[in-house]
């Protein structure tokens, strides 16, 4: 939005969104909205009133604990939003996902998660270094750089699925479309596909804040003095300790991560924040893809739902019932 100089005036904003089946799904303060390109080419859009547990207990709001909060009913809502998107982009009742595969799917995701970038680095660096109680700043060195390798290696991997390239070229639509929005553009095909597919506040940069943060941290255990503390062994009970900490301190390391993310985000032309963000940025080329303008239509779908209510609510407006609408193809 072009002030009386004619510089551009960025109006940072809270709504954010994920990238789901054939679709994107956009999150306010009062209301979320998922928006599915059906086989027949129609958007199909659903509206719900959004419902946090900080508006019911206060003190969830303070720093770091927010942060834990909030990855919880992310994943939350993910599980939803994938729910609907995978009810309506399945041509046949066949290829549409039930709630209960969705489920197991998240499920078996997470505990991939854990095996993968916990679990195997743990035990790749014990049987390269030895003991974490011996070589602590050894062992944790080589632990962080193994678990980053084995997320970029996976980040790689899975980019080359076809359906995950459509998955990621819906990101890019949605980071598009938040761009727009807050240089305060009309929400068109024309006007939203110039912008990058990268932005600041995405959870592919949390996710590398995480890692980065977890060096940290594991770094500050005291490995050997628990080791020792609880009459364990040495050899494998300081590795299953070593693993235990890791997967504790997870809720943790998440809500510093999202404090840094958060900080970083209202102020990101600052140079120092600029060089924060940047290795998250770079890693932002690997899970966006440039979108279609079929794409683009979707993510706008979503979006306006999430603007109407926020309209409504600084008019003083009141909350709606949950909407399920079909729009046209051509909504833009």
């Amino acid at each position: 939005m072009p002030d009386t100089n004619g510089v551009t005036t960025i109006k940072h904003t809270h709504i954010g969104g994920q990238a789901v089946l054939e679709g994107i799904m956009m999150r306010g303060k009062h209301n979320w909205a998922v928006a599915v390109r059906t086989p027949g080419g129609e958007i199909h859009v659903e509206e719900h009133d959004l419902k946090t547990a900080v508006s019911k207990y206060p003190w969830l709001g303070k720093p770091v604990i927010r942060g834990v909060v909030g990855l919880y009913e992310t994943m939350a809502l993910a599980f939803k939003a994938f729910e609907i998107s995978a009810s309506m982009a399945g041509e046949t009742e066949e290829e549409q996902l039930s709630a209960k595969e969705i489920g197991f799917s998240m499920v078996l995701g997470v505990g991939l998660a854990v095996g993968l970038f916990i679990i195997l680095p743990a035990v790749l660096t014990n049987l390269a270094v030895g003991s974490a109680a011996e070589k602590p700043f050894t062992w944790n060195l080589l632990d962080g750089i193994l678990r980053l390798l084995a997320f970029f290696t996976y980040i790689w991997a899975v980019g080359r699925i076809e359906d995950i390239k459509r998955v990621f070229a819906y990101h890019g639509a949605e980071h598009k479309t938040i761009h727009a929005y807050e240089h305060g553009l009309p929400l068109e095909v024309e006007t939203i596909q110039p912008y990058e597919t990268m932005h600041v506040r995405c959870g592919t940069s949390f996710l590398l804040m995480v890692m980065v943060i977890a060096l940290v941290v594991f770094s500050l255990v005291p490995i050997k003095a628990l080791v020792a503390a609880w009459g364990l062994g040495s050899g494998w009970p300081t590795l299953a300790v070593a693993i235990s900490m890791r997967i504790v301190l997870l809720p943790l390391i998440a809500g510093l991560a999202y404090e840094v993310i958060k900080w970083a985000g209202k102020q990101p032309d600052k140079p120092l924040v600029k060089i924060l963000l940047w290795p998250g940025l770079m890693l932002q080329k690997m899970t966006t893809n440039e979108p279609e303008d079929s794409m683009i239509e979707v993510a706008v779908a979503a979006m306006q739902p999430i603007i109407a209510r926020e309209e409504r609510e600084a008019a003083g407006g009141v909350g709606v019932d949950p909407v399920t609408s079909e729009v046209p193809a051509d909504v833009s």
